[in-house]
């Protein structure tokens, strides 16, 4: 019996230089990140690591990509779910979220987000 299972960072924390704006990439700003990932299973993995996805390895590849400075978040969110489909190929469904913290506009916002999505 097929059984989806799921792996995810909830709520990672970074600063980054990401920004259309030359003053974004300079100043930085606080971004918060989710990535989540499913596969298919049929039992437990004989608890061995490499039959599920390494979430400290998630952790690497957001880091990794958000130290890239970037104008927009698609592009960074692009990248993260190249390098998660690559390195584990058995996922069957990836999303990942960034949201931005503080918007450089004349209004109290909560933050803005992109969200990408794979599915197989």
């Amino acid at each position: 019996m097929p059984i989806t299972q799921r792996v995810a960072l909830e709520g990672v924390r970074f600063f980054a230089f990401h920004g259309f704006y030359p003053e974004e990439q300079l100043i930085g700003n606080e971004f918060i990140l989710d990535l989540i990932t499913e596969m298919e299973v049929t039992d437990d993995g004989g608890d061995d690591l490499k039959n599920t996805v390494n979430y400290e390895r998630l952790f690497e590849i957001a880091k990794s990509e958000m130290k890239q400075t970037r104008k927009l978040l698609e592009t960074v969110a692009h990248g993260i779910l190249r390098q998660v489909i690559v390195e584990f190929p058995f996922v069957t469904k990836a999303e990942v979220s960034i949201r931005k913290m503080c918007l450089p506009m004349g209004a109290e916002i909560k933050n803005s987000l992109i969200q990408l999505s794979y599915s197989k």
